[in-house]
């Protein structure tokens, strides 16, 4: 490969990968399969970024992979990492075919995207991600999933400051993207308090906080899809959401006296019953909101 042909490929998948930021922040961090099938690039251009059936998108322009697929079967499966570094099993356990252009990736230290899926034609993506390892040993490729993690001395056995930071970086580029994901899709893209349908402005907020072991698992049922405005409100104690789903605002807050955005965004939000999720499973939980309601009662006293 030409040191021409190398430039034009990284700038390709530059073009790609500044594409998908802009709809996957539309969509409030997901795409679907029919999107990736025929991406829009602009001036009238599309490109698949993601196999037909299989796991490993391999473009025939293209020297290398450009996309590989995860289906974890929990809200997320982290049997897939290991060190930090996410770990991606050969093709049918084999070390050519679709296997050689990821291989390729890895030696020309191009960029891919991994996609992970969070329902059926729903992903998440994470991207750059770059390819630092192949181990055949255990017919495993080995995915820095940000850039800092490509130089590692020895990705297959990093030491405790290593997997310490790649661990960090790993909740910050794989986990809490998941999250967001699952939640604001099944909130349908909207915010739970005021109903804002803009995907750039949601964010997914945990009714108890992660770093709670027993009760902040990132699941579906923690989570809360809502604007910035309201999840600030909520994170700050100046909103609160009852056990059975209604929107209380904070007494002292409703005295005050101000603008339209306190006026129309959080006043007016007073008793509101919440938006909730078409399948019940989503619902927030009672029991955790019942834990959050306790603090936001305990500070507005």
């Amino acid at each position: 490969m030409t040191q021409d042909a190398a430039h034009e490929e990284r700038e390709l998948r530059q073009c790609v990968m500044d594409r998908l930021t802009r709809a996957v922040s539309a969509n409030g961090g997901v795409i679907s399969r029919e999107e990736l099938s025929a991406f829009d690039l602009g001036g009238g251009t599309t490109r698949r970024l993601v196999d037909a059936s299989a796991g490993i998108w391999n473009p025939k322009d293209l020297k290398a992979t450009l996309s590989i697929v995860s289906s974890p079967d929990g809200p997320y499966d982290d049997r897939d990492i290991d060190g930090g570094l996410f770990r991606y099993d050969y093709r049918a356990g084999s070390t050519q075919g679709q296997n050689t252009k990821l291989r390729r990736a890895m030696e020309l230290g191009l960029p891919i995207i991994l996609l992970r899926k969070i329902a059926p034609g729903v992903f998440v993506p994470v991207f750059p991600v770059y390819v630092v390892e192949d181990d055949r040993k255990a017919h495993q490729f080995v995915i820095a999933l940000d850039e800092s993690l490509r130089f590692l001395r020895d990705p297959l056995h990093p030491t405790t400051d290593e997997r310490r930071y790649a661990e960090r970086i790993t909740k910050q580029r794989l986990h809490q993207p998941e999250f967001r994901g699952r939640v604001i899709q099944a909130y349908s893209t909207r915010c739970a308090v005021c109903r804002l349908a803009h995907g750039e402005l949601l964010d997914a907020a945990h009714i108890v906080d992660d770093s709670d072991a027993e009760l902040g698992q990132p699941v579906v049922s923690n989570g809360l899809s809502l604007c910035t405005l309201h999840h600030r409100a909520y994170d700050h104690g100046f909103l609160g959401i009852t056990p059975d789903y209604e929107v209380r605002i904070d007494s002292a807050l409703l005295d005050e006296v101000d603008g339209p955005v306190l006026r129309h965004g959080l006043q007016e939000m007073h008793r509101q019953r919440l938006q909730l999720p078409a399948r019940r499973a989503d619902h927030p939980d009672p029991e955790r909101l019942a834990w959050r309601w306790e603090k936001f009662g305990a500070a507005s006293a």
